[in-house]
């Protein structure tokens, strides 16, 4: 990034021609009552007597901006140490194309909503890694625990409904899938972040059973219900579970957290992001290289050459 030492100096960057200016006016001339004795027929000398002028003042400027001491400053981050691991685990089933919340103003589905408020929240966690588990009739990875967030987010637009099974749900194999991911890794901190909107119906492991083996990990596993509230007249494609979610929350010491519109689900990733603050140790250092010398050199090449061809080959005698 491109930077300035003494920004100020560039403000004499005007004056180069205001000098240029008065040396021309100031200069002693002769006075003659005719000047036909003293007309030359033209010669490439004279068509270029205005170069040391050209060169004084390219000269001048350059020195200025060598005085402004022009710098490129490069931004070095150090972690000093690691961030905690967080895999998110998102319900693909059927019921999460339900198109009960809104985007923009715009009718959108849960599952939509949930990719487009996991993504700001990845954003977030620059010096944590972070991975994916996607479920439905089964549980399996998208996407390990990575530092790439750029890339988790390219694999997360691509998650599609049914991509792990649309008919059920299960819940306790995304959990086991996910903390499997974080149990031979070391972080100061491992946390899943599950986000459903139906109830555990599939898999070889119950919801209580993988939530105590995460406790026993040192795994906590936040848990999010998902869907609008029912509204009159209208029957909703799952019946959301919550007593589950709380119980695996309160087994692995996290939350249970209801969100029934992008506002709240938004609001439910940033009160995850309080609780479980980033303990990586980030310093950040500016490291300036200087490029005043090339305008330095020329400039004063450009003053050396402006003096030496006025008072030879450009030289007037008054």
């Amino acid at each position: 990034m491109a930077s300035w030492g003494n920004p100020w100096f560039l403000l004499l960057l005007p004056l180069a021609p205001a000098l240029l200016w008065l040396m021309h006016r100031q200069r002693p001339r002769l006075r003659f009552a005719s000047l036909h004795l003293l007309r030359a027929a033209p010669s490439p000398r004279r068509s270029l007597a205005w170069l040391p002028k050209l060169l004084l003042g390219l000269g001048l400027a350059a020195c200025v901006v060598a005085l402004a001491r022009p710098q490129l400053a490069h931004k070095q981050v150090l972690t000093k140490s690691e961030g905690i691991d967080i895999m998110l685990a998102l319900d693909t089933s059927h019921s999460m194309s339900e198109p009960d919340f809104t985007i923009g103003g715009r009718r959108a589905t849960r599952l939509d909503v949930a990719k487009n408020v996991v993504a700001r929240f990845v954003a977030g966690r620059e010096h944590d890694r972070v991975g994916l588990v996607v479920f439905g009739e089964e549980a399996f990875t998208q996407v390990p625990l990575t530092l790439d967030h750029n890339g988790l987010s390219r694999f997360l637009r691509m998650v599609r409904i049914g991509m792990a099974g649309e008919q059920r749900t299960a819940i306790g194999d995304a959990i086991a899938v996910a903390s499997r991911r974080m149990a031979e890794l070391e972080a100061p901190s491992k946390v899943v972040i599950l986000l459903t909107d139906g109830e555990s119906n599939a898999g070889q492991l119950e919801p209580d059973a993988a939530a105590e083996a995460a406790a026993a990990l040192g795994i906590k596993v936040y848990t999010i219900g998902v869907g609008a509230e029912p509204r009159r007249g209208r029957s909703r494609i799952s019946g959301l579970d919550e007593v589950t979610l709380q119980r695996i929350a309160e087994i692995t010491d996290a939350r249970y957290f209801r969100a029934t519109d992008e506002d709240t689900l938004s609001l439910v990733y940033q009160t995850i992001d309080e609780l479980e603050p980033s303990t990586a140790e980030v310093q950040e250092f500016t490291r300036y290289d200087e490029r005043y010398h090339p305008w330095l050199l020329w400039g004063l090449g450009l003053l050396v050459l402006s003096l030496l061809a006025d008072a030879t080959l450009f030289r007037r005698i008054p």
